[in-house]
C-alpha cells in the first residue's frame, strides 16, 4: 500500500480509502469483519459521512475503532452539511451541529480530515471558512476540505483564508474515473474526468491540492456485470442510475480497453479502473467501497499496478 500525506494531520494516508455507506445494512458483527480485513488489507483511511445511513453508518464505525483500541492508527475523512429535506445546511450552525453529532457517534475527540459534502453557492465563502477554522482551533478537526465543491470555489475560499490568515481548504472530494458521466447521477455533482475538465485537473495539479476522488468503478460500470445488450435488465437504483450516468458512447470503448489491458496485466478491469486513478499526475486518493473482506484484499492490489502515460492515454481515448 502506497501513502501520502497532509499537514495537520499526523498518520500517513493509504491511498486507498475505505467508504462506510454500506455499513448501515450490516450487524455490528458483520461491520466489524469487514473493517477487520480491510484495515489488516493495509488501508488505514476511512470514508465517513453524516448523512449515512441517518447516523447509522457513523456509529457502527466509531463502535468498531473504539473496541478495537486504534483510533491513533487510522485517518478518519469526515463528511458533513449535507442537504436535507430540502434545505441547503452549510452554515456555521449546521457544520457544529454535524461535526457535534458525528463525534459522538464515532467515539472520537477529533476527525482527522473534515470534508463539506456540498456547498452553497448563494452564500459567502467568508462565514464558511471562519467556522471551519474555529473548529480547526478547537482541535475538533484536524484538517479542512470541499466535496463536490468547484475549482473557483475552492479558489474563493483560499484567497479568503490567505487574506484573513486562516487555514485554507487542504483537500477536495470530487467525482473522478476512467469513464465520463452523460449526466450529473444528483444535483450539485462536480466531477473532473473527461477532457471537458482539463482546466480543473490543470488547477489541482498547480495548486498540489489532494483529490479524494469518489466512484473509482463509474457507479459499478467497470464491475463486468453492464453490456450493451443487457442494460434494459437492471430494476436496482443504483445499477439504474449507472445505466442512465455512465452507459453510454466512448465509455463502452473505454470499458473494452480496461479489459484488454486488465489481460495483460493478469488484472481485473475493476483493479485496472482504480489503477488508472492512482496513476495520474496528481495527487489522488480513491475512494472505494468493499462490500466483503475478499474485496478489500481485491483491491489493494489495484495500488500495486503502475500504468505508464502512454497506457493512462490509450484507456482514455484508445490512441
Amino acid at each position: 500500500m502506497n501513502f501520502g500525506n497532509l499537514k495537520g494531520i499526523d498518520q500517513n494516508i493509504s491511498r486507498l480509502v475505505q467508504g462506510t455507506v454500506m455499513l448501515s445494512s450490516y450487524s455490528q458483527a458483520e461491520a466489524n469483519d469487514l473493517l477487520d480485513a480491510v484495515f489488516a488489507a493495509g488501508i488505514n483511511t476511512f470514508d465517513t459521512a453524516h448523512v449515512y445511513g441517518m447516523g447509522a453508518c457513523e456509529t457502527l464505525f466509531g463502535q468498531w475503532q473504539a473496541s478495537r483500541g486504534i483510533r491513533d492508527k487510522i485517518v478518519i475523512l469526515g463528511k458533513g452539511a449535507h442537504p436535507y429535506d430540502g434545505r441547503n445546511r452549510v452554515t456555521p450552525e449546521d457544520i457544529a451541529a454535524d461535526i457535534k453529532d458525528s463525534l459522538e457517534r464515532m467515539q472520537t475527540e477529533t476527525i482527522d480530515l473534515y470534508v463539506l459534502h456540498r456547498d452553497d453557492e448563494s452564500l459567502p465563502v467568508g462565514p464558511i471558512m471562519d467556522a471551519l477554522n474555529d473548529h480547526l482551533a478547537q482541535g475538533t478537526i484536524k484538517a479542512i476540505g470541499g466535496s463536490n465543491w468547484t475549482t473557483a470555489r475552492l479558489a474563493e475560499a483560499n484567497a479568503y483564508a490567505a487574506e484573513h490568515g486562516l487555514v485554507p481548504m487542504q483537500a477536495s472530494s470530487p467525482n473522478f474515473s476512467l469513464a465520463e458521466q452523460a449526466k450529473p447521477p444528483w444535483d450539485g455533482c462536480i466531477t473532473i474526468s473527461g477532457p471537458q475538465y482539463a482546466a480543473d485537473r490543470a488547477w489541482y495539479a498547480e495548486q498540489n491540492m489532494p483529490l479524494f476522488t469518489w466512484s473509482s468503478l463509474a457507479g459499478g460500470f467497470f464491475s463486468g456485470r453492464f453490456t450493451p445488450d443487457n442494460l434494459d435488465s437492471f430494476d436496482n437504483y443504483f445499477d439504474q442510475l449507472c445505466v442512465e450516468v455512465y452507459c453510454f458512447g466512448d465509455n463502452w470503448g473505454r470499458l473494452e480497453r480496461a479489459q484488454q489491458l486488465a489481460k495483460q496485466k493478469e488484472a481485473s478491469v475493476a483493479q485496472i479502473a482504480i489503477a488508472y486513478v492512482l496513476n495520474q499526475s496528481l495527487d489522488t486518493y480513491a475512494l472505494i467501497a468493499a462490500w466483503k473482506p475478499e474485496e478489500a484484499a481485491d483491491s489493494v492490489k489495484a495500488a500495486e499496478i503502475n500504468l505508464t502515460a502512454d497506457e493512462i492515454r490509450w484507456l482514455e481515448n484508445g490512441t
